[in-house]
Order: C-alpha cells, then sequence, then structure tokens
C-alpha cells in the first residue's frame, strides 16, 4: 500500500470515529455515579435527598441505608429515581413523598 493510500485510509477511519463519537453511537456512555469510590449513598428518614457516607461508618442519626437491591448507583438510574419519590420512615418502611419531598399523608 502506498503512503498516500495508508493516509487516505487512516483519515477516513478517524473521521468515521470521530462521527460515531460525536453522534453519541459510539456504544460508550458516561454515567456519574451517586458516590464516590470508598463511600456509599444514604437518604433522611421521611424526606428526600441524600448523602454520602465513607464506607464503615454508621449512615448517621436521621438517615438510612438503603434496603439490600433497592441501592442507586448512579444518578437518574432506576433507584435514584424510585428514591426521589419516596423515602423510609424511623419504623423501616417505605412510604411515599409528595412532590417537595414531604412524606404523603395517608387518610
Amino acid at each position: 500500500m502506498t503512503r498516500s493510500r495508508r493516509v487516505q485510509t487512516l483519515s477516513a477511519a478517524l473521521a468515521a470515529a470521530a462521527a460515531l463519537t460525536l453522534t453519541g453511537c459510539s456504544g460508550l456512555e458516561f454515567r456519574e455515579s451517586i458516590c464516590s469510590d470508598g463511600y456509599y449513598p444514604v437518604q433522611p428518614v421521611n424526606s428526600a435527598g441524600g448523602d454520602c457516607r465513607k464506607d464503615g461508618e454508621e449512615p448517621g442519626e436521621g438517615n438510612f441505608r438503603y434496603p439490600e437491591g433497592k441501592v442507586p448507583q448512579y444518578v437518574d438510574d432506576k433507584w435514584d429515581v424510585y428514591w426521589r419519590s419516596h423515602s423510609m420512615d424511623e419504623h423501616g418502611n417505605i412510604i411515599e413523598l409528595d412532590e417537595e419531598g414531604n412524606p404523603v399523608k395517608k387518610p
């Protein structure tokens, strides 16, 4: 293969890779973690919101660990979205929250 042909082939390959990347078809997706490595997510009792605690530390008064299998890992994942409208009460029961993040009062 001549040098000119190699340059054309390389240029075409780079252009195709750039097009895939710029159009979002690269198959690569950035997902922002809820907490940094070495930390785990917690949420306030009876409220929306969240925080991260260092692995090995307790959640702290007024916060709870998410139930096993329902822990948000990434921003906007299934459980992150779920816990925006749910919390746990002081007895460990999952409760629904209103749009302002306050417990929904059951009749």
